[in-house]
């Protein structure tokens, strides 16, 4: 008759397994194996604590002894297994970072992990992991644009200066145009999320027209002055200056952040600001709309209101703007600027170093 290797433990050992036995964040194995060893210590038999931890008897058995012969470090980290991951030589790490990070194949723009491995003569999962062990992921890229603007520090410097220290006795708006947002209207009933199953909405849709919405985000408290109206032309910006006017309290200074569009600029707009000198334009430098804030805005209303709409009509997608816009100004949040010009100047000067490099392979 086989008899269990007898559990003794110490004062701390004793302490330790309750603490793991008890613990609401210890992974649940440990907890198993703090609760045989203690089920052992207390005299009971292999198959009594199997019967009560709902497990079989090789488990107990294996975990008490390895109790005995390795102590706390035993059942603290799991046994070594049979077997090793097989190792890639190092010439053929090499090729497939370097066929990743150098070449394209064939009518593709970027390899795959099955193309690679045809390629070089490995698997699929070894490419995959030498893409994982190197940080690569051919199959996404970022978006980026460098400002050619000859006066790129000199309004990138106004412009920082008005989000890190603005001006007293004023109001800081970051203003702009979302332009063509369109209507659109599902050509079937999506179905609705449920457990296991997110919620549906066809590929396909029917447009029903688009309009323009005109919003200038207020620095300091968050608000926003939106409307929408049909076309964007200098008209309708002249429009949307006389309703921020309306707005604002009448003995402040507006500092409004704008991109270089060719409205914000018009002359008969130079006429009606050279009228209301409280107005002050800062422009971003071109492809930069980065540093207008209110671009962050127009991310929140496409990916919370827009972008899953369903909209039958253009008021419909007008009315549903204008109740998103009055749940903002509710409960207003700003957004806070952090990046000083001396960090954006950097980063910008690496981004031009990286591009005439590669313009003088």
């Amino acid at each position: 008759m086989r008899v269990a290797v007898p559990i003794v433990l110490t004062l701390e050992e004793h302490i330790t397994l309750e603490r793991w036995a008890r613990g609401r964040r210890t992974p649940a194995r440990l907890v198993l194996r703090a609760q045989i060893v203690l089920g052992a210590a207390a005299g009971r038999r292999n198959d009594e604590i199997a019967r009560e931890l709902d497990t079989d008897r090789e488990c107990v058995g294996r975990w008490r002894t390895r109790f005995a012969q390795q102590r706390l470090p035993g059942i603290a980290r799991d046994a070594p297994r049979p077997g090793r991951m097989p190792a890639i030589a190092p010439a053929v790490l090499q090729r497939i970072v370097k066929l990743t990070t150098t070449t394209t194949p064939p009518q593709a723009t970027h390899w795959s992990t099955r193309t690679l491995a045809r390629v070089v003569g490995v698997s699929p999962a070894t490419v995959h992991r030498v893409w994982r062990a190197h940080g690569l992921q051919p199959h996404r890229v970022r978006r980026f644009k460098v400002s050619r603007d000859r006066r790129f520090l000199e309004k990138l410097t106004d412009v920082v200066g008005l989000y890190l220290d603005p001006p007293e006795h004023a109001v800081v708006l970051c203003a702009d145009e979302k332009s063509q947002i369109q209507a659109l209207d599902r050509t079937q009933p999506g179905l609705p999320l449920k457990p296991g199953r997110c919620g549906t909405m066809t590929h396909d849709y029917k447009r029903n027209g688009t309009t323009t919405l005109f919003a200038a985000l207020e620095l300091l408290t968050g608000k926003l002055i939106g409307t929408c109206l049909p076309r964007h032309r200098h008209q309708e910006w002249l429009r949307f200056l006389r309703l921020i006017d309306r707005q604002t309290p009448p003995g402040l200074d507006l500092h409004l952040i704008l991109d270089n569009y060719a409205t914000h600029k018009h002359p008969i707009v130079q006429h009606w600001l050279a009228r209301h000198p409280r107005f002050h334009l800062h422009f971003t430098p071109t492809s930069s709309s980065w540093l207008n804030l209110v671009e962050r805005w127009f991310r929140e209303l496409t990916t919370k209101r827009l972008r899953r709409g369903v909209f039958q009509s253009v008021p419909d997608l007008i009315a549903a703007i204008e109740d998103f816009i009055a749940h903002h100004n509710r409960h207003p949040r700003s957004f806070t600027w952090t990046a000083k010009v001396e960090d954006i100047l950097a980063k910008v000067a690496r981004a031009q170093a990286v591009l005439h490099k590669m313009a003088s392979v």
